[in-house]
């Protein structure tokens, strides 16, 4: 089964509580705190597999998530590291958003490894927390939430020449004279409906990769067909080769056949509408007279193309057609910019996490949401659950002009207030009751 399309959920690992711990050994007295760190949660990877050829692996709507870190211990022992999730997927495969549809990556490359959501930090132990006026601290850091994703895996085949032609014109015939594929070949159209792949031998030592893209027929590009479906496989090659049925079995005009093929690639590309090509002039064996063909080879000549007239049983001039076409290879870019490449993920800058960089805004249900990279983070992983944490958090949303901005933004007694899913009643800083004598943490700024 060939599949080219699927849409998955990556769910990174959230980072190890951090331990609230104290040192209680024998004969140590006042030992302080020794709460270790919680382990990093692990990441999501997608690694390039030249063995494989297809995203049969990966189950429509299941989630991939990889293990959390485990939470830190006493005597300042740090939490394990979850381990990264590796994705293995074929060359040629590119991983979008599936809700914005932006390009995330492209993994067209080998050796290449993407991390697609990265795991939560882990929690600090309370160890990190004294200073010199604060010297027991009674909280921790919860783990970082490793990040969610939503993204839809698309496979565009890496070949260097695409086949394209109206069903039933020869492309599989060819294909199979002239490398080791075996695609289904017969006397009906659509017989072929998925892509096939096959490593052409020019000379030795000298190879090229060429690729049956099934379906081509006219209206393809608005669905019709399974043109819709396999189109996107031609963006990857460098030359397509354009085969028209001359033997008259089919009935079908070649010059209208190649006209409405172009409307088609055009449609669906300016890209691959404008990738260089040569036509071949199928099955000319069952022909008696040949005369026609004059008058045919001149009108595409006249358009500046190479024409070959071939016949894929008897191999007639099959090989005059694999040789121009490796030597129509060497003088093309291996790479088009436009359409493949590696495409990294933006990483969060240093201003991103600084906490002091966020935006107010109201929503829908009048909420006042504060959003930030570095604010949410530092509300996420404080335990809501302890009172000596969540009296940090305030001072800190206090120092980093939270309140401040909250009042400038218009913020009324009582109105709502979310930051990331912590949600809590507005009230005026003043009664907040942040200025408590020996609860100063010096490194409150940390994130």
């Amino acid at each position: 089964m060939f599949i080219d399309e699927v849409e998955i959920w990556l769910m990174a690992g959230s980072g190890g509580a951090g331990a609230l711990t104290f040192r209680t050994e024998k004969h140590v007295p006042r030992g302080g705190p020794d709460g270790g760190d919680g382990g990093r949660g692990g990441s999501v990877i997608f690694e390039v597999d030249p063995n494989l050829s297809t995203l049969l692996d990966f189950r429509p709507g299941k989630k991939y998530r990889a293990e959390r870190g485990e939470n830190g211990l006493g005597k300042r022992q740090f939490g394990k590291h979850g381990p990264d999730l590796v994705l293995k997927v074929p060359p040629g495969t590119q991983i979008r958003d599936a809700e914005t549809k932006e390009l995330l990556s492209d993994l067209a490359h080998v050796p290449q490894r993407e991390t697609l959501v990265q795991g939560g930090r882990g929690g600090r132990g309370n160890v990190h927390f004294v200073t010199s006026v604060h010297q027991t601290p009674k909280f921790a850091e919860k783990g970082e939430p490793g990040e969610e994703r939503r993204v839809k895996l698309e496979l565009k085949l890496l070949a260097d020449v695409g086949l394209l032609g109206y069903p039933n014109v020869g492309k599989s015939t060819l294909l199979a004279a002239v490398s080791a594929a075996r695609p289904k070949i017969a006397d009906y159209p659509f017989t072929t409906l998925v892509p096939n792949l096959g490593v052409v031998r020019a000379a030795d030592h000298h190879h090229f990769v060429m690729a049956d893209i099934p379906g081509l027929i006219e209206n393809a590009s608005e669905g019709a067909g399974l043109g819709i479906q396999f189109l996107r496989h031609l963006e990857r090659t460098r030359l397509l080769v354009h085969m028209l049925d001359v033997s008259g079995l089919s009935g079908r005009d070649p010059l209208e056949d190649f006209a409405i093929i172009n409307r088609e690639l055009a449609a669906f590309s300016e890209d691959l509408a404008g990738l260089p090509q040569v036509v071949v002039f199928s099955r000319v064996d069952v022909l008696a007279d040949r005369t026609g063909l004059v008058a045919l080879r001149e009108h595409f000549e006249a358009l500046g193309l190479e024409v070959f007239p071939i016949s894929s049983v008897t191999s007639e001039g099959v090989r005059d057609l694999i040789l121009h076409v490796w030597t129509r290879l060497q003088a093309l870019p291996k790479d088009l910019p436009k359409l493949s490449g590696v495409v990294h993920i933006t990483t969060n800058s240093r201003d991103d996490e600084d906490p002091r960089r966020f935006t107010i805004a109201r929503n829908e249900e009048e909420v006042l949401v504060v959003s930030g990279k570095g604010l949410e983070r530092a509300v996420a992983m404080t335990d809501m659950g302890n009172e000596y944490a969540v009296r940090r958090l305030q001072r800190q949303l206090e120092r980093w002009g939270v309140f401040a901005k909250l009042k400038a933004a218009g913020a009324q007694e009582g109105d709502s207030v979310r930051i990331r899913t912590a949600e809590f009643d507005y009230v005026d800083e003043d009664a907040w009751g942040l200025e408590e004598a020996g609860e100063d943490d010096e490194d409150d700024d940390a994130v």
